[in-house]
């Protein structure tokens, strides 16, 4: 699978930095079956028909579900991002209309609704994440997945790789950092949190719409 492996769009690190999904390191193996379980897990929960990933990168996670015949879609703010996801849709024989370029504070109710948005890895890219929310709000029309990393767990982790030292392991591209009990503050204020996940080392929500 091809990924950006460190490609900047406006200044921003679009993508995946390396193959997490496809890596030989144990460690790193056993990190992602974790956060495939509790994904894979709330996305048989909120049972969906329909599936739209916001910020889908190279499209792993979409063309999955739709390799599993999930009526699924993506799309990213990057153009460079969603070229690589049409060429993995290519090389895996599924359609590349698949992924669309779409800013998250550009989604609109209707054109990109979908009974389960999916937004993982997105909003500690963001300087507002209560923009990216809002938006999220406006297009979830059953169910919201959303996952960020977990704070000061996700430094330290990085650290003891060896990884960021010059910034004290944070990840390049993240400017926003939560707690588990921070997150859910703020995903409590525009969404009704329904289960809490904690894949090593992320905080996962599956929330609903507020009536």
């Amino acid at each position: 699978m091809k990924i950006s492996g460190g490609l900047r769009e406006n200044g921003i690190v679009v993508g995946n930095a390396y193959d997490k999904y496809g890596s030989g390191n144990p460690v790193v193996r056993w990190i992602m079956a974790g956060f495939e379980s509790a994904l894979s897990e709330l996305v048989a929960q909120a049972a969906p028909t329909t599936i739209h990933e916001v910020g889908c990168g190279e499209g792993h996670w979409v063309l999955r579900w739709a390799s599993q015949g999930m009526k699924a879609r993506g799309s990213d703010f990057s153009s460079q991002a969603i070229e690589l996801a049409r060429e993995n849709a290519t090389d895996q024989g599924l359609s590349s209309d698949l992924f669309e370029v779409r800013g998250i504070e550009t989604l609109q109710a209707g054109r990109d609704g979908a009974d389960l948005v999916v937004c993982c890895e997105v909003l500690e890219h963001l300087e507002d994440p209560v923009v990216g929310l809002q938006a999220l709000q406006r297009v979830t029309e059953k169910y919201l997945i959303v996952s960020v990393p977990r704070e000061p767990l996700w430094h330290v982790l990085n650290m003891a790789r060896g990884k960021y030292w010059s910034s004290l392991g944070n990840t390049p591209g993240h400017v926003q950092h939560w707690s588990k009990r921070g997150f859910l503050r703020l995903v409590s204020a525009h969404f009704q949190v329904v289960a809490v996940r904690s894949p090593l080392p992320w905080t996962m929500l599956l929330c609903r719409p507020r009536s």
